[in-house]
């Protein structure tokens, strides 16, 4: 696999989770009654990487749109 330059990656991140999602990401845990727990936990973390790595994502420029 080739090696990968992160910008700023030593940067330090902060997402909060529960202790389900932490364990499900963490350990690899199933909770059979909730199986969604992991994906949630994948789907917080994923939200926090790309908005400090592009965070102009959220906004539109107007003046790029055709009329």
């Amino acid at each position: 696999m080739d090696d990968i330059t992160v910008c700023h990656g030593e940067e330090k991140v902060t997402v909060e989770l529960s202790l389900k999602e932490a364990m499900a990401l963490a350990a690899g845990i199933r909770f059979n009654n909730d199986p969604r727990v992991a994906v949630e936990a994948r789907k917080k973390v994923r939200k926090t990487i790309e908005t400090m790595i592009l965070p102009e994502t959220g906004k539109i420029h107007y003046q790029l749109l055709e009329a």
